[in-house]
């Protein structure tokens, strides 16, 4: 086995040739397979450490002065280098770094092969949460407990990269021979290491029984789960008194067990409304212990009954947290055995016959690809279920990957033989199987949208988080286009160079391409792509020039114009629909063209290679067809019940717009399609009421009062011992045009109160401007070593990369919008207080708003009490509820919008949360009084 030499600097800054130079040394050296020899040396910069970097390090000037310059260690640093593999978290950083510090020593350089970690832990465990060197560590179970000190770090990445090591053995021949053939791509130098793994396996005939090779790849074997059995159950009294009592199964399988009264409640509600046939509206505060509370009766009536039911959530952190934690428990705790599948969208699973062919025939790929061909081919050794959220991949990955998903395969025939390993086709088995089916709203709403034609048949649904039924249901009845996604499928089709797709098929078949002329399909693509990209710049040049009051800026920064056909200028309009029907003419020529193509191919052979040109034209005629109607049912179409908006970035390209289009109510579709032809539908949720009353909820979704249940279900916490409201009384009015000196004295409070709970704050803001002029304010005047600064859409990084850096600082501030108002969960002391900047109004000029108010006020209704001041009261509940996550937790709620005490309808937000003590005085008051709370 060959040399390692594992490294790791820490340094006064990142760039060598400005000037940065290196404070400490650690060096660990691997020889057969063991930690032989560790080297650590404190390094003399001759230059003051930074203060940035002394807080991450802990290292001070005072424990370098001392200390040997670089030139005085040289020698042995080259020496224990020698014949080995350069191994570093970042090989690129710390290789780069010391080779700049030994060419000035010395006049030379390493020349040694290298090998990357975090590379390697993207590709051999694929399933990690993430690849800084602490979280491989705690995933691996490595201990870490000096983190960034070069000795610490560089011990760890050794014991990190051993495990590497033995994972790489462990693999098949099959999976090691496919990595070799894409190793000259990738930043470690593998060749030598997988050749010798091989050889070692070509003389051994054992193999995995837990794989299957299939084509040249290796797949984890599909194993059938365990069929039910009908329970003999007394019934569902006593079986909720079996799990649920103080001495029930549950408190014999959960530390710290209490019986909480509303669960059993909300259990027995669900229980009565799928024996009386009711559909049901059930609010459950946070702490009830909801997800239990309707698993129990979905699976007690699924397996008694058999009789599926569904559940739908509308994040998938909900769904795996059912997966992961809720259902293995009810296997423990349950008298009987039961099944349970998910089912998601074709988009999330793997075509095997997509991405066979992108391994052996794809060209001309990036690093990121080449790193993602890499991480799913270990990945499929692993996987049962193919689903792309069980990995992270490179941004460029998750580009490559709508080129091999499901959802891009298009039709498979049930013989052939990728239809047997199709990880699609086995989710939508065990779906059927399953007594307990968990998918998301989108899934459902497109089953409901689509005739019921993807779900297995069911009569009894639950659906969580259901506040976002209605949003999630509208924009499935609706549809949106946009630019990029029209030029990305004519690009994928492609033109007459290899590597492009048409050039492959017609390459296969040269006498069907003498028939069809390659230059005709260039051409065609050429004009599809110069109309659409002419359309949607004309479309954005007029967006632009309309008047501002007709203009929203939405909270991710797009500008939205609401247009009516019958409204807009006829002369410009008339220009707009010209332009549409000439893409859609191009487009239909397209299909034509791969229309001839199919039938020649049907009429010339029946291989295996022709059925896959054949599916492959069939999905792109289906999508071309597809972007047909969308641009006609958009731009050509009127229908008095939709409203259709343009989006389009203020900032980006001049073809960067998005076409939408939603129905102005869902009510009757949803009453229709949904709750006439299901027994029972269950919709929970933390926030469905305001003052108490679930009308508003009712009315927005068609449900009928005399056939639903209405449950409310008080939290089991003590809210008014955990949680204070303060309301400032002497801020500026931000209606005259005072926004600078709002946002001056919102920064001023956040400041105040952030100095008492130590940061461990999150600040909501209805608007993405407003956030972004707040953090850049609040940048200026507080110093960044007091308090960490992390705001949403300005510091990089997914919601849940944010919310995890937000708690690995000890004082940090958090600003967030939009998605950040719920499903953010920062538990016990890492979050101590929440500011809401504005109630959260949505914007009267909001396209979808301004439909649904027109609509509202034609019926003689106020469109305020009915739309917006329901709306606003239970987005400010979600964002109320971020703060109280367990009865331990304690804090404050600052609202920095004095309308909540001052307007009318202020008590409507007051009274629709716990009863807690309101403080309203000003910010110097608030400010006392937190402390001393606190």
């Amino acid at each position: 086995m060959p040399k390692f030499v594992v490294v790791d600097l820490e340094t006064t800054g990142h760039t060598p040739k400005k000037g940065d130079k290196i404070i400490e040394v650690g060096m660990v050296t691997i020889e057969n397979g063991e930690i032989v020899h560790q080297f650590h040396s404190m390094v003399n910069p001759e230059q003051p450490i930074p203060s940035f970097i002394s807080q991450l390090t802990g290292i001070e000037d005072q424990d370098v002065q001392d200390a040997p310059l670089f030139d005085e260690i040289v020698d042995e640093i080259v020496h224990l280098c020698q014949d080995a593999y350069f191994v570093a978290h970042h090989v690129q950083f710390d290789l780069g770094f010391l080779n700049h510090a030994i060419q000035e020593t010395t006049g030379k350089s390493l020349d040694i092969p290298v090998l990357d970690t975090v590379e390697l832990g993207r590709i051999m465990i694929p399933q990690a949460p993430g690849y800084k060197l602490a979280q491989l560590a705690e995933y691996l179970d490595v201990a870490h407990d000096n983190p960034h000190r070069a000795l610490a770090d560089a011990y760890v990445t050794a014991k990190i990269l051993l495990q590497f090591i033995h994972k790489a053995k462990q693999l098949p021949y099959e999976t090691l021979q496919q990595l070799s053939s894409l190793e000259r791509k990738l930043k470690s130098d593998l060749h030598e290491l997988l050749s010798n793994w091989m050889e070692s396996k070509a003389f051994t005939i054992e193999e995995r029984a837990d794989l299957e090779i299939f084509r040249g790849i290796a797949l984890k074997r599909n194993y059938e789960e365990v069929q039910r059995n009908v329970p003999e159950v007394e019934g569902f009294q006593p079986y909720l008194d079996h799990l649920l009592g103080n001495d029930g199964s549950l408190s014999k399988n959960m530390d710290r067990y209490e019986e909480r009264g509303s669960q059993r409640i909300m259990a027995t509600t669900i229980y009565d409304a799928f024996q009386s046939g009711s559909h049901a509206l059930i609010e459950a505060e946070t702490g009830t212990g909801k997800s239990l509370a309707y698993l129990l009766p979905a699976v007690y009536e699924a397996v008694t009954k058999q009789n599926r039911v569904v559940i739908s959530t509308h994040t998938t952190h909900l769904q795996s947290q059912l997966l992961d934690k809720e259902v293995p428990l009810l296997h423990k705790i349950l008298p009987f055995s039961f099944t349970s599948a998910l089912f998601k969208g074709k988009q999330h699973y793997i075509s095997l016959k997509k991405f066979e062919f992108e391994l052996y025939h794809g060209t001309s790929d990036n690093y990121d690809i080449t790193l993602t061909k890499a991480m799913l081919l270990v990945w499929l050794t692993e996987t049962a279920t193919g689903d792309i959220d069980e990995i992270q991949l490179p941004s460029s990955g998750n580009i490559f990957w709508r080129r091999i998903s499901a959802e891009a395969e298009g039709y498979i025939d049930p013989k052939s033989p990728w239809f047997s390993r199709s990880f699609y086709q086995r989710a939508r088995k065990q779906a059927q199987q399953a007594d307990l089916l968990i998918t998301n709203h989108s899934l459902l709403c497109t089953d409901i949208s689509e005739n019921y034609s993807l779900l297995a048949s069911y009569n009894k649904l639950i659906i969580d988080e259901a506040h976002h039924l209605e949003a999630t249901a509208a924009k499935h009845f609706g549809r949106k286009i946009d630019y990029v996604s029209i030029q990305y499928l004519l690009n994928e089709m492609g033109a007459n160079s290899a590597g492009d797709w048409i050039y492959g098929l017609l390459s296969s078949y040269p006498e069907m391409a003498l028939k069809h002329d390659i230059t005709k399909w260039d051409e065609l693509v050429q004009n599809a792509k110069e109309e659409s990209d002419e359309l949607f710049r004309f479309l954005f040049s007029y967006v632009v020039k309309q008047h501002n009051a007709h203009i929203s800026l939405n909270d991710i920064g797009r500008y939205q114009y609401r247009f009516q056909n019958d409204q807009e200028n006829p002369q410009t309009w008339s220009t707009v629909q010209e332009m549409t029907r000439r893409v859609s003419f191009y487009l239909r020529d397209l299909i034509q063209f791969l229309h001839k193509c199919k039938n020649w191919i049907s009429l010339a052979e029946t291989s295996e290679e022709a059925s896959r040109w054949i599916e492959d034209i069939r999905m792109y005629m289906e999508r071309m067809e597809e972007v047909i109607h969308s641009l006609d049912h958009l731009l050509l179409s009127e229908e008095e019940s939709i409203v259709k908006w343009i989006e389009i970035e203020a900032y980006g390209a001049k073809n960067a717009v998005f076409l939408h289009s939603e129905p102005i109510e869902i009510a009757s579709i949803m009453q229709d399609q949904l709750f006439e032809r299901k027994e029972s539908v269950i919709l929970t949720s933390a926030t469905l009421t305001m003052k108490d009353s679930f009308t508003f909820m009712m009315k927005r979704l068609g449900l009928e009062e005399s056939s639903t249940i209405q449950q409310k279900i008080q939290s089991p916490f003590h809210y008014e011992h955990q949680v204070q409201l303060m309301i400032p009384n002497d801020f500026p009015n931000i209606k005259y045009g005072n926004q600078e000196d709002f946002i001056h004295a919102t920064c001023e409070a956040i400041y105040s109160l952030a100095t008492i709970t130590r940061g461990r704050m999150l600040v909501l803001f209805t608007s993405y401007d407003m956030l972004k002029k707040t953090y850049s304010a609040m940048k200026e005047f507080i110093d960044q070593e007091e308090f960490i600064l992390i705001a949403q859409g300005v510091s990089s990084g997914s919601r849940s990369r944010l919310k995890k850096n937000f708690q690995a600082f000890d004082q940090a501030i958090l600003f967030g919008t939009s998605s950040f108002w719920e499903g953010v969960d920062i538990p016990g002391q890492d979050l101590t207080s929440v500011v809401i900047v504005r109630l959260p109004f949505q914007p009267p000029d909001h396209p979808v708003y301004k439909a649904k108010s027109e609509a509202l006020k034609s019926q003689g209704k106020n469109a305020f009490m009915e739309l917006s001041l329901p709306n606003a009261v239970i987005r400010f509940k979600q964002g109320f509820g971020r703060l109280i996550r367990s009865s331990q937790d304690r804090g404050v709620v600052m609202v920095c919008d004095d309308r909540i005490m001052k307007a009318k309808y202020g008590k409507y937000f007051i009274d629709s949360i716990p009863s807690i003590p309101v403080h309203f005085e000003s910010t110097h008051q608030l400010m006392e009084e937190a402390k001393r709370w606190l």
